[in-house]
C-alpha cells in the first residue's frame, strides 16, 4: 500500500495517465501497489521466472538482455524511470515465463502492482488497456530495429553508433568513455575480440582513440558521419 502523498504524486507525474483516471481506480492502485527500492546489480528477474508483478519505474534503469549458450549476451532494451516492462506485461498476460533476464543498471525505485490486478484492470478500464498495449507497441518496434541492426548492419557501424549514443548523452565534443571492450560486446551481441578488432580499425581512421578501460572521441560529428557512410572502406 502506498500511504506517502510524495509517492503518489511521483507516480502520477511520471505516469500521467493515472492522473486522468477516476478516483476510484487510482485508490486501488495505490492501495495494491507496493514501493520497493532495488541496489545496482540487482537480479529483478532471471530466464523462465514467473511473473507476479509489474514494476512502474519512477527513478533508475534496468536493463533487459539474453545470454546464449556461448556466454554472449546482447541488451534488448532498457527501463527508465516513467516506463514499465514489455515482456513482463505480456507473460502477465500470457502466463508466460519470463524470457530473459532483467538487472538493475543502477540504483532504481519503483512500484510494483500483482499480476492478477494487471490483467483484471486491463478489461476494467480503457486506459490502462491503453498503457499496457502501448508497452507492447513501442518495445515490439525497438525489438525488431534491433534484429535488423544485427541481421543486416555491419558491426563497425553498430559500434560507432553506439559510441555517438553514448557521447552525445554526456554533451560533450571531445570526451572519453569509460567503457571496457567487453561491455560493448554484451551490449551488442558480440565478443570482445571482435569488439577490440574493429576499435582497432576506426582508431587507424582517426576516428577514434582507444586506450585503457576507455575510448577517447575527438569528434563526435566524424564519428556520426561514418555511422551514415555505410560504403565507406574498411
Amino acid at each position: 500500500m502506498i500511504d506517502s502523498p510524495n509517492t503518489k504524486q511521483a507516480i502520477i507525474e511520471h505516469f500521467s495517465f493515472i492522473k486522468d483516471m477516476e478516483c476510484s481506480f487510482q485508490e486501488k492502485l495505490f492501495n495494491a501497489a507496493t514501493f520497493v527500492r532495488l541496489p545496482k546489480g540487482y537480479v529483478i528477474a532471471s530466464e523462465n521466472d514467473r511473473c507476479a508483478h509489474l514494476a512502474l519505474v519512477l527513478s533508475g534503469q534496468a536493463r533487459i538482455y539474453k545470454v546464449a549458450a556461448s556466454g554472449r549476451e546482447i541488451t534488448l532494451y532498457r527501463i527508465n524511470s516513467g516506463d514499465s516492462c514489455v515482456f513482463t506485461a505480456s507473460c502477465i498476460m500470457s502466463d508466460a515465463h519470463f524470457p530473459a533476464i532483467a538487472e538493475a543498471d543502477s540504483n532504481i525505485e519503483a512500484v510494483i502492482i500483482p499480476a492478477d490486478l494487471v490483467r483484471s484492470w486491463i478489461s476494467e478500464y480503457q486506459v490502462w488497456c491503453t498503457f499496457i498495449f502501448g508497452l507492447i507497441s513501442k518495445r515490439l518496434a525497438n525489438v525488431i530495429t534491433l534484429l535488423e541492426e544485427v541481421a543486416f548492419e555491419r558491426l563497425d557501424i553498430r559500434i560507432a553508433a553506439y559510441l555517438v549514443h553514448l557521447a552525445t548523452a554526456q554533451g560533450h565534443i571531445n570526451i572519453a568513455l569509460k567503457i571496457t571492450h567487453q561491455e560493448i560486446a554484451a551490449e551488442l551481441g558480440t565478443s570482445r575480440e571482435v569488439v577490440s578488432r574493429t576499435l582497432k580499425t576506426l582508431d587507424a581512421k582517426k576516428l577514434l582513440s582507444v586506450g585503457r578501460k576507455e575510448i577517447f572521441i575527438t569528434d563526435v560529428e566524424a564519428l556520426y558521419r561514418y555511422t551514415q557512410s555505410k560504403n565507406w572502406a574498411k
